[in-house]
């Protein structure tokens, strides 16, 4: 089968342990399922795993990808929850200590196969195309606990979301925008900014400018080039909930600001499996829908890597099998 697979591992030319060829069609465990990919995305996940962070070297080849949509052997229509628990494990996937990603231990979604635990995929509704569906498991479940199960906002609050060219906060923005909040986002990017407010913020900013007020809560993916901003942006006893940092994550702590107005600071890792049924049906009921930025055949995954890497991109890249 037709795969897309880090071989190597390199923190100054990720890239250069890309593979993209044929690849062993994967065995089917007792209590796992096949299926047979239609769309996958990209995540900044796989380029973490290129330069080595999070995927040992001793776990290579191993096919990259979080997110797919596609086939049972039955027919049956899914998204794959990239989350697999440990063996024995019940209750929240995601506070298991022992829980992997598709593409850390067993091989991920950029491929024409992958096989997953039985429990770990959500039906596809048909009024989802194969593209917005490979979309939804990883960035867009990522912003769902974020905002509605960890940011305590309700309709009518403000949220910040920094960094809004990227997978995450795209789909933060136009979540937001759908549960009644009023959404601010920044970017350095004028043409992101542009493009935030096309996919639903009230209004944006230049990374670190001034605020026309307080946010109830800041949705933080960036890091340290926003950590500082994101706890002024807070009104007293706001919440930043975190689940990133791709400027870097040795951001300047502020304890000072965060205990004297009683800020929370909250870490969130993706979604569990309920979370990612919720978002689906939340989908399919109001029409909302991810943005894709850019669509191409699996065999062409290098050009979309290389668009990851350079940063060149607002909403979600997507493979096609």
């Amino acid at each position: 089968m037709l795969a897309v697979t880090c071989t190597s591992q390199s923190a100054e030319d990720p890239l250069s342990g890309l593979t993209i060829g044929d690849r062993p069609e994967p065995h089917v465990p007792e209590g796992w399922v096949r299926v047979h990919l239609r769309a996958a995305a990209l995540n900044h996940h796989d380029l973490w795993s290129l330069m080595g962070v999070g995927l040992p070297a001793d776990r290579l080849p191993m096919v990259l990808g979080c997110d797919g949509a596609g086939v049972l052997d039955d027919g049956t229509e899914v998204l794959v929850h990239a989350v697999v628990a440990s063996p024995g494990w019940s209750g929240d996937e995601t506070l298991d200590p022992r829980r992997t990603l598709l593409s850390e231990l067993h091989d991920g979604t950029l491929a024409e196969q992958v096989v997953v635990p039985a429990a770990n995929v959500v039906r596809k509704p048909p009024s989802l195309s194969w593209e917005e569906a490979a979309c939804l498991p990883t960035a867009w479940l990522t912003a769902y606990r974020m905002l509605f199960t960890h940011s305590g906002t309700r309709p009518g609050q403000t949220v910040l979301v920094q960094g809004a060219g990227g997978g995450v906060a795209t789909a933060a923005i136009a979540l937001g925008r759908a549960a009644g909040l009023t959404v601010w986002a920044t970017s350095r990017d004028q043409a992101k900014r542009a493009r935030a407010l096309e996919l639903g913020a009230h209004e944006v900013f230049e990374t670190g400018a001034r605020l026309p007020g307080k946010a109830d809560a800041v949705i933080e993916t960036v890091g340290k080039a926003t950590w500082s901003h994101s706890l002024r942006a807070l009104r007293p006893g706001g919440t930043l909930v975190v689940s990133g940092a791709t400027s870097g994550a040795d951001p300047s702590a502020d304890l000072n600001r965060v205990f004297f107005l009683q800020l929370k600071v909250i870490g969130s890792t993706m979604g569990n499996l309920q979370e990612l049924a919720d978002l689906v049906s939340l989908c399919e009921r109001t029409g909302l829908r991810p943005h894709v930025d850019d669509v191409r055949p699996l065999a062409d995954a290098r050009r979309s890597f290389e668009r990851l890497a350079q940063g060149d991109v607002v909403g979600k890249l997507v493979l096609t099998v």
